[in-house]
């Protein structure tokens, strides 16, 4: 029996009293690679802030990583981000701290304690994104591209069941877009289950994969060809 990670049955998303999203049903298994496209404003951000638990789901049934979402309590959301990666389009790097210390900052804030263990965690993270080379070096010093791939590190630090990437090639060219779709097709490829938001129609065609599509207040999949 395939294992889902996400399950949401007949949910409903609202912004304050406004519904964003009706009526939603999905599931994502373990191991997959899940695409999530629809236009500016047609609830894809709504949708992704529900599951890290930003936004509250008020009406219908959903379970992520094991958590209720329905249920979700103020002091459960950290426990429910340890068991998520999730990667922003604008990448979220301090500027004031090199690579190997933005990724400390989200260890020690997430309760790791053994520095060894630390140490050789940031290693293999930074490793497995071709980033091994560059820990010492400051945000500002990197191309748009290399930061997006210290967001994916970043993301993959406390081994998640999910990774939620949020628009991850929104901010940079064609070229860097399909380099770091390289890195997550590779880490998908490695068990990790993803789920990316985007915009970017000619990587869906390079990289076809399961899609869901958010349109009309409503997330249903398509078939690729129909994208």
């Amino acid at each position: 029996m395939p294992e889902a990670v996400l399950k949401l049955k007949n949910a409903s998303i609202f912004q304050r009293e406004n519904l964003i999203l009706n009526d939603v049903s999905v599931t994502i298994e373990k191991g997959e690679f899940v695409y999530l496209i629809g236009k500016t404003g047609s609830g894809k951000s709504s949708f992704m802030k529900t599951l890290y638990g930003d936004l509250p789901l008020e009406k219908g049934e959903g379970n992520i990583v094991g958590f209720d979402l329905p249920t979700l309590k103020e002091k459960d959301i950290p426990f429910l981000r340890r068991k998520l990666g999730v990667v922003f389009q604008d990448f979220k790097l301090l500027n004031d701290r090199t690579v190997k210390d933005n990724l400390l900052f989200v260890l020690n804030a997430t309760g790791w304690k053994d520095k060894v263990a630390m140490d050789t965690k940031i290693d293999e993270v930074l490793d497995k994104v071709g980033m091994k080379t560059k820990s010492f070096k400051y945000p500002y010093q990197l191309s748009g591209g290399e930061q997006q791939r210290v967001g994916i590190a970043r993301a993959l630090l406390n081994d998640p069941e999910l990774i939620l990437a949020d628009e991850p090639t929104g901010n940079l060219d064609p070229q860097t877009s399909v380099e770091v779709m390289q890195v997550l097709q590779e880490i998908n490829k490695n068990g990790n289950t993803i789920l990316m938001a985007t915009h970017d129609y000619a990587l869906l065609l390079k990289y076809p994969s399961k899609t869901l599509k958010c349109d009309e207040h409503q997330i249903f999949e398509v078939v690729q060809k129909t994208v």
